[in-house]
Parts: C-alpha cells; structure tokens; sequence
C-alpha cells in the first residue's frame, strides 16, 4: 500500500518484518469545546500549522475530526476531543480493534466502543481509507504521526484541512505531534499541560530509578529464529522513550547509523561489538530470551552475557513504545521501568 510506513512501523516493531492520564474531561464525540484539561480560551483561529509538505490553515474550530494510522487518534482523544474516526488498530490490539489506553480514556469521555458516541472505525489495509473519511464529513484530518504521501495529503486535502507528517515517515515525536494537534484544535495550552505531565511522570520514574541513568542501551528487534538483527536509531521512539528515561544510548549505535535511518541491520557474527548494558528487544511470536540467550551469535551480545536483555513479545507492550502518545507512555512506564531496573541493576551489581 501506498501508506508505506504503516507496514514500515510494523518493520520495525517486528524483526521478521524489518528483515523480509492525560487530563481528564468530558466532550462530546467530535467536539473540540468544554474540555477541563485547561481552561484557558481556545486559540483564536484561523490558525495555521506546518508540516512536511507545507502548511495548512485550519479556518475554525473544529467539530469533526478523523485520524489516520496510528498515535494521531491517541493524542486527539488526550486533548479530551472524541474522534469522529478513527482506524483499527490491527497490531498490539484488543478484542475492540483498539488499545487498552485507548479504550480507557473514550470510556472517561462517553465514548465507549460500541456506544452511539464511539468514533467510526476504519480499516487501513489498503492504505489511507479515503471513502470512509470523506463520507463522516471531517472538517479537519490528523496525520501528524504518519508516513502520508505527498499525493495522499493533497488528495485528502480536498476532503478537509490535513495535519500532515510534522516529520517524515513516521519519525515525529509524541510531543510534535501532540503540540501541532493542539494547535490544529485550538487547544495550544491544554497540549502544553499534556506534554508537561508526561514529561513528568518520565522525570519522577528516572528520578526514582537513578540505576538508569548509569546505564547505557541499545534498542532493537532480535529474532532468533532467522539470526536477523536490527538496531533503532535516529528518530526512532524506542530509543527516545529510553533516552527519556535517563539511560545513554550507546556509542556503537550513533557510530554505525546512517543518517536519516531509524534502524539498521547487524550482522549476528559480530554481535560481541554491541557493547551495552541494557538490550532492549521485542520477540517474534514463539520465541523466548532463553532463545536469545542460547543463540551461538545472540548470546554473545554483551547485555545477553550479563544479564541486561529486557525482551517482550507482548504486542501491545511493544507497540505503547514504538507508536509513543500521551495515552500509551504513561501505560508503558508501568509495564517496563520495572524490567529495565532489574536488568541494570543486575549489570551494574555485576561490574
């Protein structure tokens, strides 16, 4: 499909596929008025918001706003705005075609799944699904966090106002794409608050953790089934949400990406040279760590030796990190810090 990156995401949330609360609030689905995230008066519009193909003008407050891929839905709905619609999530999902963050904060909002205020949902299989968004009548579509083609955003452009990629091929941040979405809905100060409270809870957790800041990382995908190895780097959000939490990529990465990658290959014969203290993985489906850690070349990676390997093949885990919003960071702090305290701590108790 044209909407490349949305397989490409998947490539790099699964190595099989690379190698072949926010605020609370009470709106009404669509609507961007009567949030209690932050009570100052909406932007005044017309306002105007840059992304990688240019800049759009968003005439009004909008009443209507559909998403595309992923994240973008996350950071509409932690600004207390229900989606008109939305995609199915069809990697690290629920029963509901969604996520467990996701769900949780359109029940705060009067929004449940399956419940007359519920976003549309569409699927993405073919790529950007564009019958179903023209037919909810959007008056402003959300891609900040996207690999949107240059034809697709003109094409959709035609439908509604488009917040486009803030950057390109799915590398923009959560706290760009919660900051341009914010402008986009008039609700500037609420994005504000948003980033600031997640920025935060990532604050108290390194702060509560000092282990890690002592501890270096590398982020990756190993599967040991077929020896593939691959690195994150660059705009990727594994390292970021790692980064965040006051742990130093290690030098190894930076030295061998090319610029404008976010991952790259490595070859397993020289998986001694991926010097780390923490390695930070998601498993294939069926694989295990003893699987890595009894791999002739996996196992010789020096946070396998030393027990640094935090490994999951948890779908949702692993997609609350690689698709980083507001909604899912909070939920994966939970879920990981734990893990990577444990395994820098066994390193560092080790030197």
């Amino acid at each position: 499909m044209t909407f490349s990156r949305r397989a490409g995401l998947l490539a790099a949330a699964a190595a099989i596929a690379l190698t072949a609360t926010a605020c609370a609030g009470g709106s009404t689905t669509g609507s961007a008025a009567g949030s209690s995230s932050a009570q100052a008066a909406a932007d005044s519009f017309p306002v105007t918001v840059e992304n990688i193909y240019g800049k759009t003008v968003v005439p009004a407050q909008p009443t209507r706003v559909a998403t595309l891929s992923w994240v973008n839905a996350d950071a509409v709905l932690a600004l207390d705005v229900v989606p008109v619609g939305m995609p199915l999530e069809t990697w690290g999902n629920n029963e509901n075609g969604s996520t467990d963050w996701k769900d949780a904060k359109l029940e705060e909002l009067g929004a449940a799944i399956g419940t007359d205020k519920a976003p549309k949902q569409y699927s993405e299989a073919d790529g950007v699904n564009f019958e179903e968004i023209a037919a909810l009548t959007p008056d402003l579509i959300v891609a900040a966090y996207s690999g949107l083609t240059e034809e697709e955003y003109t094409k959709l452009s035609k439908i509604a106002p488009v917040v486009g990629p803030v950057a390109a091929n799915y590398t923009a941040s959560w706290r760009d794409t919660t900051t341009a979405v914010g402008k986009a809905l008039g609700k500037s100060a609420a994005a504000e608050a948003v980033v600031a409270d997640v920025d935060a809870q990532f604050q108290a957790a390194a702060a509560a953790n000092p282990v890690l800041k002592d501890s270096t990382f590398i982020a990756g995908n190993l599967e040991p089934d077929t020896g593939g190895i691959n690195i994150y780097a660059g705009g990727d959000n594994r390292p970021r949400f790692l980064a965040d939490l006051g742990m130093t990529e290690a030098p190894v990465v930076a030295e061998n990406a090319k610029d404008g990658e976010f991952f790259f290959n490595w070859a397993g014969e020289r998986g001694n040279e991926l010097e780390s203290d923490v390695f930070f993985t998601w498993l294939p489906e069926g694989n295990t760590r003893e699987d890595v850690e009894g791999d002739p070349l996996m196992g010789q990676i020096p946070a396998v030796k030393d027990g640094g390997l935090v490994a999951t093949n948890d779908q949702m885990l692993t997609l609350a990190v690689s698709a980083s919003s507001p909604l899912s960071l909070p939920w994966a702090l939970k879920e990981f810090t734990p893990m990577l305290v444990e395994a820098a701590q066994k390193v560092q108790d080790a030197k």
